[in-house]
């Protein structure tokens, strides 16, 4: 429309242009061609920053090169320093953008609008260039920025930001390296400099030229050597796989450039030949800088040692107190002896600084180097000096002892001392108490981290390196006090917890173990006082509980302080439509005040006394004081723009097919028509009024009218409805009556009488209240007629007759005479007439095409006959959900709006591999192996929604249902995508930005005029169809997806794009967009008819070029959708130093797009998230954010709240989409507020888009350590001095895995992740530089909580290896006369089971559900999820955190996981599970299911059988649900038929001979290797764990040897090593049987079937023999095979670990052999209950209702879904 450019008069009037160059494409505005006709040109400010770059002036020109009069600074840069065309003309108009768009935001504006305001531009150098001045102070560098404050120069101060952005958006994978790009600038400044003060070069005597320059000389001499660094070394890292500390990752790179040796080995131009350059593994190479990432599980207590010396000296100390057993601990402590005892704790203290001492030497050592010399004295004399402290308090405490002893009493020399070592420990504790002071006052502390000075160094040197990044993190004294108040309350809950509850009920049994004599063992006791033994095993379950326990106490509290942040935010007070009906008054009021701009004075904002009236004005909306509706009716323009929202919202509704045409009539605010005197609200408000109000009128017949009217008015809905209701029918009837007829006249006078009785107010007195019910039946009747298709006229004038009727003769109080009724004009002159022909031909109808006037009609009827009250309008509960939240967050508190012209600009940015983008009609139509396609799953889901997208497809013109898969497909597979994670949905979702920008702008400037007149003109052409009509002349596929069919569109004037589009900028990074539109994929097209029908879409790829024959050229290129060309029109490319991905994909794929987005703010969106047009109303609000300050800082990240979409699909969607809502909503809000901990976790988040620009982009990319990358921006900012805040006013939709297995991949993805951050600095960093509070905070919120999962499962592993040791040694006989061992058991149990249920996953989830629901909801859906088998799939969910968090911090090996984003409605096969679970969960089962049966038949207490399940309940409850999860979760897990196929299936895959080239999928022995792989990346030391680990499968045999008959009840040694005997025997019958069947099998069968025979009789023969000569049991064959089997089966585990060593020989195969069987044995194992149950009838059924249950409720049928049953007459 208005981006029509009129080329030839902007041509004419500049004949220096060159006439190619006027073509020139542009991305948002032409800043080539300042006299384009195109909308964001109209403003002055745009122009002013284009005129402010031309001013080149007197400055030297560069040499050898034509200058051209139309080049501006950027152009004399380029030709300066070498940068490239296009990342010149990028930034270029990046800068204009960015300074009009700060020029516009200036309040009040500036005097001169025509010239680049200088305090903006310095407030813009000073934001970007802050890391860098930052980075000089640190290096106590000069910076090269050569400004004074007084006078500003604007050219030189341009110059040096248009510098810094060329520099950045070429500097591709080395925008990760912000420090490395600040040691770019500063050079780089430095020659600009010398440039711009004409100095000379003493070489030449010419005057100075850049070391670099030409052609693309910055990419070749300065991007390209340190690129390929970079690459060379991922490389040597064998893809990640190497181990960390062996080559240099992106920090590493980085963190070269934090010290001054940048400077003399790099120099500048930079030096190819230093050692910077030389790989790691090469000699003389920089080593890893900053940190080395060492694979430790001790990284855990490097970290965090500070929680972890808490945690061991209180159990000390609480032991050493509870010995006593004394009721309070105070009364322990009153006596010298136990204080005595108690300071032991100060020596464990000194012994773990030593550990830490020599923790840091260990991991750390690889740092030091020639050029670190310090850094390895400072370890070295660490270790001595908490050496020396061990021995002076080790000597100290003995000299208190031997006197104490010697005197056999506290002496006062022995008290003296004591007193010599409380001195001692003084100074010890004297760092500690200094950081105690500091952090009291925190800004003391911010000081001295933030200043540069030499003597703070030297003072701090000692107790941390210096760092660039952590410095000042302290928060504000507020804040401090907040959550230091939260984690007091949670550490004193916890320690008064453990000490009663956990360590005192353990010291009488222990005591009792440790006094036990003349235990009789049934083995033989390798330790000899066995008990010590024994008190180990009983304590470790307790321990280990005791160490995990805070992060169920901080659950706890989280979720009770987050309800209450939540309440005091105001969410959740509108939660469904009835509480929305009772402030619907109040609404447009809200949204005036939150979402409409105020009329700004110029000093208004800001101050108290304004924040003090918006505090007020708050407060009367949301508790409706005053009546603010009043004014609407006398302000229409305010009641218009609030109907012009709310109908776009309702539109939109209506677009989405969440709501159907008639809801649309109910809930759309319509136009004022009909002269009807109040606001006519929407109809599902007035529903049932009018008759209340007529029952009313029936009981007070004899009220005076002021008393009833008084009643009447009490419900403003009430009022309007009486009120509209009569002079609607006024209307009405007058208008069908014809207008120069008596019977119009007889009409007019009696509404004139009824008008002047309301007048005088003697309405009840003059007319008969009891008739109205009469007249209100007559008039439905009428209304009714006039709605039906085909109009009865005769039918009309019967009802008009009888109604007049009615109202003559019946409705007066005072009957009157015919002649009385003609004198008054109520009765025709001519009594002929009266004989029944009134009306007869008076009455005129509308023609049925004026929609406009039976829109009206429909309404009065509704309004006329509603009884119910509505409440289930709309029908479809994402509809309800959405109105209520919305409602909701207008009435919480939010920034003011700006205008759209003065709010900040901002981007969004998604990356997108290779997702689907629209699903094609094959995949809508192809059938699952149960005949379910995935269009008939998405119509039973959501039936509603596919009926209201067939009624639109007939309104726009379908005539029946086939045309759907001809004329209207894109229709249909833009739906169904819609309801699916694809790329259309989210960039659907977004582009309501733009839309809504665009009719925000439309507002903003509309004068009331406009605003009447539209809304006017609106009404009549939605209630005449003719929308439909203009938009579907266009073509019909543009009014699907075109936002031109919304309405507001059609009062745009032109402007409102442009300022739209200055706003916002959408950039989808397809990384392989290029080779998509190659290979002609589908994708790539489907991609191009997003950009044709989204103007603010832009799609940046890389490309990939040949030039030689395997060379390439990379580039970074946008390309945006020409609409003029009608064509995809490339706009920049930027070449890159060569391959995009150098670390993890996802990053690079985000930061080569970066470059493109424009705007302050950048919001990261996911490829699976949607966004809706109400919310994105509010973004200008939000982004307000950034002026308030938040604490100490103003934020540098804006969270956002998400609503997970995907909960309605099955059960199990349900359950980790309300884990997952509990998180991103009430987790945190906590995080944010009162914790200040909140850090960034994947995606609506929107970044400060200049301060992340200078501080390494939106995340890391290093292979492997960041594999969850979106976590790490949150630990970066928070690190450098960021602050992120989460907001709740405003949400994004998310998607989510659907199906088990998807689920648990995603889990182990970020459990592998977390793995890998435990190795990572920025944790370290993070765990040493916050204060104790936050750093509690930050533990238990990010790698504790995988850690204190992992420790829930080692607890279950203890506490059944101790019950196991207990019972096999014969201790637990011993013991079992005794009571007091039981309470001990009962208080590991009952911790253990709590924590097992998963209930402190729940807790948050019911405490936010109860909070925005309501309690009673909240509480049944916690039933309904329990009924629903959740524990059970929480259980299985812990299992794979726990497995792959372990196996990753052990092992490495962790891998991106591309998780599905489908639909899960098959069943998945036995094979594809036991692939999946066996190493994470299967085996694990089993192991404990078998010590759970040996306990069960060897244990003393267990006879009782009551005693065994209270014992022993949860771990079986562990061992069923990792069982049966996978199948109870799948779809038809238990269908007989499919249980038969699956085993058929896992016997073939097992049974595999295939070809080398197979994969896991197929053959068992690929998998089988693919499950070792970790084992390859592991070094010896995690070799060395594996080992110790697998070493328990052999104690089974060990204890249940000396069970067995034929041991004979000798506990000698020599009985187990005898049992190894048959261990060997197996595998010696093994082994022949083998050799035989490969020699004789296929050739001489007859020989093998004699081997076989032969082998069968040696073993009776044995058994025999035993049965006769020994006391051998045949019940000992059984229990021996419990004995022998894991002894098998830790060999193999063993042998893997060897399997370097062991490949080659000829022991191998067996090794692989006996490996399949024990597999198969597994298999077989778990298919048992499986099977059982698919044998048991209406298992199958059960378990469907249970895993669709949610669907069930909205009346799907699911069960033809699964078994395929289809309806007949379905399409």
């Amino acid at each position: 429309m208005s981006n029509l450019r009129h080329r030839a008069g902007a041509g004419q009037s500049r004949p220096d242009r060159l006439p190619e160059e006027e073509e020139e494409p542009y991305n948002i505005i032409p800043v080539h061609n300042l006299l384009a006709d195109h909308p964001s040109l109209r403003y002055p400010e745009v122009r002013a920053a284009a005129a402010a770059l031309r001013t080149v002036g007197n400055l030297r020109k560069p040499p050898y090169v034509q200058w051209l009069p139309h080049m501006d600074l950027l152009d004399w840069l380029q030709l300066f320093f070498g940068f490239q065309l296009d990342n010149v003309r990028n930034q270029r108009e990046h800068l204009v953008l960015h300074l009009a768009n700060a020029q516009m935001r200036l309040t009040p504006p500036p005097d001169n609008i025509d010239t680049l305001d200088a305090g903006v531009l310095r407030r813009f150098r000073r934001k970007l260039l802050k890391n860098y001045t930052l980075w000089c102070s640190y290096l106590s560098k000069k910076s090269n920025i050569w400004l004074s404050d007084r006078s500003s120069d604007q050219r030189r101060e341009l110059l040096y930001v248009s510098l810094y952005l060329l520099i950045w958006g070429e500097a591709a994978n080395l925008r990760f390296m912000p420090e490395c790009l600040c040691y770019i600038f500063h050079n780089m400044a430095m020659e600009l400099n010398k440039i711009l003060e004409d100095y000379i070069d003493e070489n030449t005597g010419q005057p100075v030229m850049p070391s670099i320059s030409g052609e693309n000389a910055f990419l070749n001499c300065v991007v390209k050597p340190i690129y390929e660094t970079v690459k060379a070394e991922v490389e040597s890292s064998k893809n990640g796989s190497a181990p960390h500390y062996a080559w240099r990752n992106y920090d590493d790179i980085n963190e070269y450039f934090w010290s001054k040796r940048c400077f003399q080995k790099l120099k500048w131009p930079i030096d190819v030949g230093s050692n910077f350059f030389v790989l790691s593994g090469k000699t003389k190479h920089v080593g890893k800088t900053g940190f080395v990432e060492q694979r430790s599980f001790w990284n855990l207590f490097r970290s965090f040692d500070r929680l972890w010396v808490m945690l061991i000296l209180f159990i000390q100390a609480a032991v050493i107190v509870a010995w006593e057993e004394r009721e309070y601990p105070w009364q322990a402590l009153e006596e010298r002896d136990v204080q005595a005892r108690a300071l032991t704790v100060v020596l464990t203290w000194s012994v773990l600084r030593f550990l830490q001492a020599l923790l840091d030497f260990a991991m750390q050592r690889r740092l030091v180097s020639r050029e670190t010399k310090l850094l390895g004295m400072r370890m070295v004399l660490k270790g001595v000096v908490s050496a020396i402290w061990i021995t002076v308090f080790g000597v100290l405490y003995a000299r208190i002892w031997m006197q104490r002893n010697s005197d056999r009493r506290w002496s006062n020399e022995a008290n003296n001392r004591l007193v010599v070592f409380l001195r001692a420990v003084f100074v010890f504790v004297l760092p500690e108490l200094l950081a105690i002071a500091l952090f009291i006052i925190p800004w003391i502390r911010n000081f001295l981290e933030n200043t540069n000075w030499k003597i703070f160094y030297a003072l701090t040197w000692w107790f941390q390196s210096r760092s660039f990044v952590g410095r000042g993190l302290r928060e504000g004294l507020v804040d401090n006090l907040k959550y230091s108040l939260f984690w007091v309350l949670v550490l004193a809950t916890k320690f008064v917890f453990s000490y009663f509850l956990q360590i005192k009920p353990m010291i009488a049994p222990t005591k009792q173990l440790l006094k036990l004599k003349n235990v009789e063992y049934e083995w033989y006791q390798v330790f000899g006082h066995g008990n010590r033994l024994a008190v180990g095993l009983l304590w470790a379950p307790v321990v280990l509980i005791y160490l995990m326990d805070l992060q169920l106490f901080y659950s706890i509290y989280s979720s009770l302080v987050g309800a209450a942040v939540g309440l005091f935010q105001h969410l959740g007070e509108i939660r469904n439509m009835q509480q929305l009906r009772l402030r619907f008054q109040f609404f447009a009021s809200a949204m005036q005040f939150n979402l409409m701009p105020e009329e700004q004075l110029l000093d208004a904002r800001g101050t108290l006394k304004s924040k003090f009236r918006d505090a007020i004005h708050r407060l009367k909306l949301r508790y409706g004081l005053g009546r603010p509706y009043k004014k609407l009716e006398s302000n229409q323009v305010e009641a218009n723009r609030f109907a012009l929202i709310w109908n776009e919202i309702i539109a939109t509704f209506r677009e989405e097919d969440i709501i159907s045409d008639k809801e649309v009539e109910l809930l759309e605010l319509p136009q004022n028509t009909w002269n009807v005197r109040v606001i006519r609200w929407p109809c599902f408000l007035l529903c049932n009024e009018l008759l209340l109000a007529l029952s009313q009128a029936k009981e007070l017949v004899d009220a005076p009218d002021k008393w009833l009217w008084y009643k009447i008015c009490k419900n403003e809905y009430r009022r309007c409805a009486v009120i509209e209701a009569y002079d609607s029918i006024k209307h009405l009837i007058l208008d069908i009556i014809k207008v120069n007829t008596e019977e119009h006249s007889i009409t007019t006078v009696l509404f004139q009488e009824i008008d002047h009785s309301l007048q005088i107010e003697k309405f009840t007195r003059t007319f008969k209240m009891t008739v109205l019910p009469r007249i209100h039946t007559q008039l439905i009747k009428l209304v009714d007629l006039l709605n039906k298709p085909k109009k009865d006229l005769n039918k009309v004038v019967n009802t008009l007759q009888a109604l007049y009727e009615t109202a003559i003769r019946d409705f007066f109080s005072e009957k009157r005479s015919s002649e009385q009724l003609v004198e008054d004009g109520l009765a025709p002159r001519n009594p002929a007439a009266m004989a029944g022909l009134l009306f007869e031909t008076a009455v005129e109808l509308h023609d049925p095409s004026n929609e406009n006037f039976y829109r009206q009609v429909r309404r009065l009827n509704t309004i006329l006959t509603s009884r119910d009250s509505m409440n289930n309008i709309p029908v479809n509960l994402e509809a309800r959900r959405r109105i209520a939240f919305f409602s909701n967050s207008l009435f919480m508190n939010m920034p003011h709006a700006p205008q759209v012209e003065k709010m900040m600009s901002f981007s969004v940015l998604t990356p997108y591999y290779n997702e689907e983008v629209v699903y094609s009609k094959e995949q809508l139509r192809t059938e699952n192996e149960d005949g379910v396609s995935i269009l008939y799953y998405l119509q039973t889901i959501y039936a509603d929604e596919w009926k209201n997208f067939l009624e639109r497809m007939h309104r726009e013109g379908m005539v029946n249902d086939k045309e759907i898969w001809t004329e209207k497909l894109k229709d249909l597979r833009l739906w169904a995508s819609y309801r699916g994670q694809t790329l259309s949905r989210t960039v659907r979702g977004m582009m309501y930005y733009y839309r809504a920008l665009k009719m925000l702008a439309f507002l903003d400037s509309a004068s009331e005029m406009d605003i009447r007149e539209g809304a006017r003109e609106l009404g009549s052409m939605r209630q005449d169809g003719s929308l439909d009509r203009i938009t579907s002349e266009r073509s019909p596929s543009s009014m699907s997806l075109s936002r031109n069919g919304s309405s507001v569109s059609m009062l745009f004037k032109g402007h409102e794009y442009g300022t739209a589009l200055m706003k916002f900028t959408y950039v989808v990074a397809c990384q392989i967009y290029g080779q998509q539109r190659e290979k002609k994929d589908p994708h790539a097209e489907e991609i191009l008819y997003l950009m044709k029908n989204n103007e603010a879409l832009r799609v940046a790829y890389v490309d990939e070029v040949s030039t030689g024959r395997d060379e390439k050229d990379y580039f970074s290129v946008l390309v945006k959708y020409d609409k003029q060309l009608e064509k995809e029109v490339e706009i920049y490319r930027v070449k890159l130093p060569g391959p995009l991905k150098l670390g993890e994909g996802k990053p690079e794929n985000q930061n080569h797009a970066f470059i493109f987005t424009r705007g302050d703010a950048v919001q990261t969106i996911d490829m699976n998230q949607d966004n809706y047009f109400e919310e994105a109303l509010k973004m200008r609000n939000l982004l307000e954010e950034y002026r308030h300050y938040y604490g100490i800082r103003k934020p540098t990240i804006l969270g956002v709240r998400e609503h997970i979409f995907t909960g309605s699909v099955s059960s199990l969607a349900g359950f980790m989409s309300a884990q997952e809502t509990s998180f991103v909503t009430l987790g945190q809000r906590v995080l944010a507020n009162p914790l200040k901990i909140r850090m960034h976790y994947g995606h609506p988040d929107v970044f400060d888009r200049f301060w992340f620009l200078t501080r390494g982009g939106l995340s890391k990319a290093s292979r492997v350590i960041n594999i969850s990358e979106d976590i790490f921006a949150g630990f970066n900012c928070t690190l450098r001095g960021g602050n992120v805040t989460h907001h709740e006013y405003i949400q994004v939709g998310k998607g989510r895995d659907v199906g088990l297995n998807q689920i648990s991949m995603f889990e182990a993805k970020v459990a592998s992740g977390n793995g890998e951050q435990v190795l990572s600095r920025d944790v370290y960093r993070l765990g040493h530089r916050l204060d104790f509070f936050r750093m509690l905070s930050f533990f238990y919120t990010t790698v504790g909580f995988f850690f204190n999962t992992m420790v829930i499962i080692l607890t279950v592993y203890a506490f059944l290896w101790g019950r196991f040791y207990l019972a096999l040694s014969g201790i637990e006989d011993a013991v079992a006369s005794n009571s007091n061992n039981n309470k001990a058991l009962g208080t590991i149990l009952n911790q253990q089971f709590i924590i097992q249920l998963g209930l402190f996953t729940a807790l948050p989830m019911i405490v936010e559900n109860s909070l925005e629901h309501g309690f009673l909801q909240a509480i049944w859906d916690f039933l309904t999820m329990l009924l629903q088998l959740s524990s059970v799939f929480y259980t299985f969910s812990m299992g794979t955190r726990s497995h792959y968090f372990g196996r990753t911090i052990l092992h490495g090996g962790a891998k991106y996981r591309a998780t599905g984003r489908g639909f899960v409605v098959q069943h998945k096969s036995f094979a594809e599970n036991y692939r999946l679970y066996a190493r994470s969960h299967f085996i694990k089962a089993i192991e404990l299911g078998l010590i759970l049966t040996i306990y069960a038949s060897h244990s003393a207490i267990t006879k009782g059988t009551f005693v065994y399940i209270a014992m022993t309940i949860s771990s079986w409850f562990l061992v069923m649900s990792w069982i049966m999860a996978p199948f109870a979760f799948n779809p038809s897990g238990f269908d007989w038929l499919k249980t038969v196929y699956d085993f058929e299936d896992f016997m073939n895959w097992i049974w595999f001979r295939g070809s080398v080239f197979a994969k896991a999928e197929q053959s068992w022995e690929k998998w089988w290797y693919e499950e070792q792989d970790h084992l390859k990346t592991t070094g010896i030391l995690g070799k060395i764990m594996e080992i110790i680990l697998d070493l328990r499968f052999f104690i089974f045999q060990y204890g249940i040897v000396y069970q067995l008959g034929i041991s004979a009840g000798s506990t000698s040694i020599v009985v187990y090593l005898l049992s190894w005997i048959y261990v060997v025997m197996a595998f010696g019958i093994y082994a022949i049987v083998s050799y035989a069947r490969d020699k004789y099998a296929a050739s001489e069968h007859i020989y093998y079937r004699l081997v076989q025979f032969l082998v069968v009789i040696f073993m009776i023969l044995v058994i025999v023999a035993l049965l006769e000569f020994t006391k051998f049991r045949l019940m000992d064959l059984l229990t021996s095979l419990m004995a022998f089997i894991p002894t098998g089966w830790g060999l193999i585990l063993i042998a893997q670990v060897f399997r370097p060593f062991l490949q080659s020989t000829r022991l191998w195969q067996p090794v692989v052999s006996v490996a399949r069987l024990y597999d198969i044995m597994f298999g077989v194992i778990v298919l048992t209950p499986v099977a059982f149950l698919s044998w048991m009838p209406g298992f199958q059924s059960m378990q469907t209702r249970i895993l669709f249950n949610e669907a069930f409720s909205r009346g799907l049928r699911i069960f033809q879904i699964v078994t395929g049953k289809k309806a007949k007459g379905d399409m």
